[in-house]
């Protein structure tokens, strides 16, 4: 059947505004006014609004937004989206590139990118049409946001020139920066909350269910690989840029092939000073083995390649005033000073506020309120304050006092011999209180359900808790006089308070707050004393006899339990009906695991991260927070972080849940 004058009219429409959005978003070359645009999108627009029957899902209206959805659908993909491993100096990337020269020889190349700080996603093409696009997940199953997608302008709907069948294509949604600035002045404007950086605003905007909030968002996307190069018609990743190009994709200009370990650190140097000034934010360097056969031929390691290395920059600083220093009160009474900030922007993120740790940093630092300062984000998380600008005093700067007394009860501090912290030794300091309290009933110490931050700041505020013990004392009629408090959750909390007295040894000497006892030497109490009773008569020769346990945190622990107010509360909890018990792990298992020390990260199939770790003690193993030469395994789930890149730099051996789980069975 022939087309009609308006099927004809509207398809001429696409095309041209199709071509018009190319020469636009990919090459940065329009040809028409942005007027002259808006007319011809308007007429489409009405046109297939009085044609619903001619409209289309690859029409260029799509970047609009359609209808909300009600959530967002898992997507598995057909090759796992993989992380990088890192490295963070020269030293670290030549022992990369040594290893690639084992492999390869000396002829191999390798293509340099800018290592943008989006949001991983990847888009399929079928015959040409984008038909699916799903972010990176766990790197095995990610979330389908298509609809969001397809309002990015910079995407093609429909591929050009002459493409595979099925294609693939990785790449990074970034939103730029001067957009994320307009982006949270306007949400200032309207009270809502501000995105931290914009990689967040990205997140944030592909998982709107609601797509025309998505098109709202000044969303870019440029590709960087494929999920499989096996049948294309190209040999190199350089060659997979050109190719993404003539498929009506938006590359950059910053990519260069690399011959020598000079050359690249030449071009991460290049990278670095341009960073600032760059339109987009990033975070260092890809670099990628360039040639796909060489990339065969070195492979894949647990869940990186190889052949491709992110290279990443030193945390960034920022300059801005010092308006105050507030010092705060911790739950085992350290004191600990606040940098208050004239806001500066670092790597991205707001900075208001700063750490200063003690009072001999801020005497090294020489540290005056007034004073230009310089504020690094370490890891490009944290920010700290690491030096005074001190050439650009006026003479108005003010000396800063660390206090005698508590902030908070105007206890009167203490500071002992070769240590750096102050302290307010008072365990009835509110401040003190409060963060004990809400430590005590963390889920890894007594973990009582539902009794959360919020709630406990709301019972110590109208006098219905004033210490550990009071606790045990609440009951249902006092907690439903609160606002906003009904009969079923009243109950509830009060259910998972009486349920808490059932406890295990370890967790209790945990949630006690002992200075300096964290998880595992709170086990280790546990195993070497058997019973509370024993551990509480414990002599400071006795602690020291505990594996692990030196002169420090022996004293800590016999300064706390000879403080008789700690003593009493401990009694008061038992009276109360608290029974601390401890069951020998090794009574009634093997310990394959014996001397073998772990780490978990991610989120695991079918174990919590306790579990995981109670499972693996239960079996003689150590379970540690941080990867170090002294890891013999980690254990990795989904969304795998930093951990993952520092093992894989040691070449720890790496563990999931089956194969943890079969590791012990194995051996018993």
């Amino acid at each position: 059947m022939p087309s009609s004058p308006i099927q004809n009219k509207i398809n001429s429409l696409r095309a041209q505004i199709e071509e018009h959005n190319y020469r636009y978003y990919v090459l940065d070359a329009p040809t028409i006014s942005d007027e002259a645009y808006d007319q011809l999108f308007q007429e489409l627009l009405r046109l297939e609004e009085e044609h619903p029957n001619l409209k289309s899902p690859l029409s260029p209206t799509q970047k609009v937004g359609g209808a909300p959805l009600d959530k967002f659908s898992k997507v598995r993909h057909t090759q796992p989206m993989l992380s990088l491993q890192n490295v963070y100096n020269p030293e670290e990337f030549l022992a990369f590139f040594e290893r690639w020269q084992e492999s390869l020889g000396d002829s191999f190349s390798i293509l340099g990118e800018p290592k943008f700080d989006g949001l991983a996603v990847e888009l399929i093409y079928k015959k040409g049409v984008l038909t699916l696009a799903s972010t990176r997940g766990d790197g095995e199953v990610g979330e389908d946001v298509t609809a969001n997608v397809k309002t990015i302008r910079s995407i093609p709907l429909h591929l050009r020139g002459t493409f595979p069948d099925t294609l693939e294509v990785r790449g990074e949604i970034i939103l730029p920066k001067e957009d994320f600035k307009q982006l949270n002045l306007e949400r200032s404007r309207l009270g809502e909350p501000l995105f931290a950086n914009p990689r967040n605003a990205a997140a944030g905007s592909i998982r709107q269910l609601d797509p025309k909030v998505a098109a709202q968002r000044k969303l870019d996307f440029f590709p960087h690989g494929v999920a499989i190069t096996s049948g294309l018609p190209i040999k190199t990743q350089s060659d997979l840029v050109n190719a993404f190009s003539s498929w009506g994709l938006r590359v950059h200009h910053f990519s260069k092939v690399l011959r020598t370990a000079r050359e690249v650190e030449s071009f991460f140097a290049e990278m670095e000073n341009q960073r600032e000034s760059l339109p987009f934010e990033i975070d260092g360097i890809v670099l990628k083995v360039n040639a796909f056969k060489d990339q065969n031929e070195l492979g894949f390691v647990a869940r990186s390649p190889r052949w491709a290395v992110a290279y990443k920059f030193k945390a960034q600083e920022g300059i801005t005033t010092l308006i105050d220093v507030v010092f705060q009160v911790g739950r085992t009474g350290v004191i600990t000073p606040v940098a208050v900030l004239d806001p500066v922007w670092v790597g991205g993120v707001e900075v208001k506020r700063a750490g200063l740790h003690n009072e001999d940093q801020i005497r090294e630092l020489d540290l005056k309120r007034g004073d230009q300062v310089v504020v690094k984000r370490a890891g490009d998380v944290i920010p700290d304050v690491v030096s005074v600008i001190t050439q650009k005093r006026t003479g108005k700067e003010k000396t800063i006092t660390f206090p005698k007394k508590c902030p908070a009860c105007e206890s009167l501090l203490h500071r002992n011999a070769g240590e750096a912290a102050h302290r307010c030794l008072n365990m009835a300091c509110p401040a003190r209180l409060a963060e004990g309290i809400k430590h005590f009933c963390s889920k890894r110490a007594m973990n009582i359900e539902g009794l959360g931050d919020k709630w406990i700041d709301l019972l110590l505020a109208e006098k219905l808790i004033t210490h550990f013990s009071s606790l045990y004392d609440l009951d249902k009629k006092e907690l439903l006089t609160l606002d906003r408090q009904g009969d079923k959750s009243a109950q509830k909390l009060i259910d998972a308070i009486a349920k808490s007295k059932t406890t295990r040894l370890d967790r209790f000497i945990f949630a006690l707050g002992i200075p300096l006892v964290g998880e595992r030497t709170a086990e280790l109490l546990a195993t070497h004393f058997g019973s509370l009773d024993r551990f509480l008569n414990a002599s400071e020769e006795e602690l020291l006899r505990v594996e692990e346990i030196g002169p420090t945190v022996s004293l800590k622990i016999r300064e706390f339990l000879e403080e008789k107010r700690n003593i009493s509360e401990i009694k008061r909890l038992i009276q109360k009906g608290v029974d601390p018990q401890w069951e020998s792990h090794s009574a009634d298992h093997s310990q394959p695991l014996l001397g073998k020390t772990f780490v978990i990260t991610g989120t695991l199939p079918t174990l919590s991260r306790d579990e995981a770790a109670d499972l693996i003690r239960r079996h003689g193993g150590k379970v540690t927070g941080s990867v170090s030469k002294q890891t013999h395994f980690l254990v990795v789930g989904s969304e795998a972080g930093s951990k993952l890149d520092k093992a894989q730099s040691l070449g720890v051996p790496l563990l999931d849940e089956r194969s943890l789980k079969a590791l012990i069975e194995g051996d018993d």
